[in-house]
């Protein structure tokens, strides 16, 4: 072994540098997908609900409970996708003011509603269609809420009554009654 200094060289090219700096941040942003994804998965892990014939032959959609308790789906509104939250002490469906106008949806006075937050005013409208995994229901009653934050839509009762509702374990089957 010599007793030399190293040279520039031996030193990594800037390139090189470059390169490992690319790594490392593709690394962390791939972490953070990764987890991000997890996460997502954990809240709503219903993305895609598949509708799926029960051995009577009737049509029907299984929906896992998310780590908090809720059912949380993804479907259709108008066509438009959304997620929902399950809440069967919804008379109607409800949405958030922001999404029913991104919706384009007619908005008609609706009255007071006594919801957790006290009593507030709020809109109403009809939806042409609601569909989780390919269970669709038209003309639909629902509820605009003008301060209901986020862009998640609780599926009332005016979307659940025209279905069967079985819950066992961490599932809920929603299916066309027999």
């Amino acid at each position: 072994m010599s007793g030399d200094l190293p040279s520039s060289d031996d030193l990594p090219s800037r390139f090189g540098k470059a390169m490992l700096l690319g790594a490392w941040v593709a690394g962390l942003a791939l972490l953070v997908l990764l987890f991000g994804n997890l996460i997502e998965h954990r809240n709503n892990p219903n993305r895609d609900p598949a509708l799926v014939f029960g051995a009577d032959g009737l049509p029907q959609v299984m929906l896992l409970r998310n780590r908090m308790g809720h059912y949380v789906a993804d479907g259709l509104i108008n066509g438009e996708r959304v997620t929902f939250m399950v809440d069967t002490g919804a008379t109607a469906v409800a949405l958030p003011m922001d999404l029913a106008r991104r919706l384009q949806l007619p908005l008609r006075p609706g009255g007071m509603s006594k919801t957790a937050n006290g009593l507030v005013q709020t809109w109403s409208t009809r939806l042409d269609s609601v569909s989780v995994g390919g269970l669709t229901a038209r003309n639909v009653r629902a509820v605009v809420m003008p301060n209901m934050p986020g862009d998640e839509v609780l599926l009332g009762m005016s979307y659940l009554r025209r279905f069967e509702m079985i819950q066992r374990g961490g599932t809920l089957t929603l299916r066309v009654p027999g």
